[in-house]
């Protein structure tokens, strides 16, 4: 079989991990190229573990994106303290800075399987076992909302997402003013003027502009942001072997009718063997808890919209997609120790729970009003909730439905997805 074929037939029968956990269809992945840094790329590196920049001068990038924990929170707190004097909460959970290199701008658009990555990619493997999304909601072509960075895709690029926290006054709190003072007096200042040329002396916007594309450059540079070195990658090659465990729970990761987390959070080497990148860069709405420890910042009358969130750099959107968040990739999820935009959960077992038993058992999960009913869900406002994913399996469930996975399956998936962290070695597992 031909390394194309079998990137398109992974999760057909006879591509399956077979009995001693091998990989039946090895593919050979092609990664990004490591070249040393540019110069630019290593001011960038600098900027981003400088804390001066923030209003505080305490707070850097690294210190939300810690790069021993794969460039996500070294925590479990459900958000970061920031603003001024460190005291102010964060209104999300921190997402992940890794594989961010080939997100395609934001738009709302055709939900076609074959074309769920960024252009320069091409389209995506063909993928048989996968069921369509939502796929009640409309027998026409459904357009979803697709691309972009943060929770909420109001960022296109990577100096954007930069500029989010920068001058978000509950996180980093700093101003363009205060950016260029403090970028001034950097012993990195004369390289990246020399760089950027001789207007940077004139103009601060432009010097601002420089630097948060030095800090693109690095992340874009750097390996260490998209290292596709999993045990996941080295099984795609045919170089590694599940255990009972992981095979059984990619088996039901990949089962439409089980765990079904590849109808969203994509497994298949993408076109040229680029390895995948365990998401689609869609939204959904799964109807996360309210997280009640968030309860000191927001009254019980504010609600996260996601999409149709009110914030700086925003992006208006149809009332049809209220509620919905970023599908994140799930690469490095077994490291993570905070789940969902809200971060309400802290575990892979709770998250695993909830998929299960959101609406077999919706009383473990919400809170009720003062009348004693329980909103379900409890954090999007009763007009939105339309907008609720309950057509695809596991979350296709009624009360007193048999969950569509058991206790241990559920364990199993979680085995599965620690084979996708970054770092695998045989010698180290």
């Amino acid at each position: 079989m031909s390394t194309m074929l079998a990137s398109q037939a992974v999760a057909s029968d006879q591509c399956l991990p077979t009995q001693d956990g091998s990989n039946p269809c090895p593919v050979e992945l092609h990664r990004p190229a490591h070249a040393p840094l540019s110069e630019m790329a290593k001011i960038g590196r600098e900027i981003f573990h400088d804390p001066l920049f923030s209003g505080s001068g305490r707070l850097s990038c690294a210190s939300c994106h810690s790069p021993k924990h794969h460039y996500g929170p070294s925590g479990a707190a459900s958000v970061f303290l920031g603003g001024p004097t460190l005291a102010s909460h964060g209104r999300r959970a921190i997402p992940s800075l890794t594989y961010l290199e080939h997100v395609p701008n934001f738009s709302i658009g055709p939900d076609n399987p074959e074309s769920e990555t960024a252009p320069v990619l091409a389209s995506a493997a063909p993928d048989a076992n996968r069921s369509p999304k939502n796929a009640a909601a409309s027998p026409t072509i459904s357009m979803v909302p697709q691309g972009g960075m943060f929770w909420d895709g109001r960022a296109d690029t990577l100096q954007q997402q930069a500029s989010g926290p920068l001058y978000d006054p509950a996180e980093m709190a700093s101003t363009p003013e205060i950016a260029f003072h403090r970028l001034e007096s950097t012993k990195y200042i004369q390289r990246l003027k020399a760089l950027g040329g001789p207007a940077t002396d004139t103009s601060p916007d432009l010097l601002l502009s420089e630097a948060l594309f030095a800090l693109a450059r690095y992340q874009i540079e750097d390996p260490s942001f998209h290292a596709y070195d999993s045990k996941f990658d080295a099984w795609l090659e045919g170089k590694a072997r599940f255990t009972p465990e992981e095979s059984a729970g990619y088996r039901l990761f990949n089962d439409p009718t089980k765990g079904n987390c590849a109808a969203c959070h994509l497994d298949r080497p993408l076109p040229g063997n680029l390895p995948p990148l365990l998401t689609d860069r869609q939204y959904e709405a799964l109807g996360a808890p309210r997280n009640q420890a968030l309860m000191g910042p927001y009254d019980t009358g504010h609600f996260d919209l996601g999409l149709c969130e009110v914030m700086p750099g925003g992006i208006e959107t149809s009332s049809a997609y209220c509620g919905m968040f970023a599908t994140p990739t799930l690469r490095n999820v077994a490291a993570r120790k905070v789940f969902f935009h809200n971060g309400v959960f802290h575990d892979l077992h709770q998250v695993l729970d909830f998929y299960v038993l959101r609406d077999i058992h919706p009383e473990r999960f919400y809170s009720r009003d003062a009348h004693g009913h329980l909103q379900v869900p409890d954090d999007i406002p009763p007009q939105y909730r339309s907008n609720l994913d309950r057509t695809d399996a596991p979350m296709d469930r009624k009360p007193d439905d048999p969950p569509a996975l058991t206790p241990q399956e559920r364990s199993q998936i979680i085995q599965f997805l620690k084979t996708l962290t970054d770092g695998w070695s045989p010698t180290r597992p």
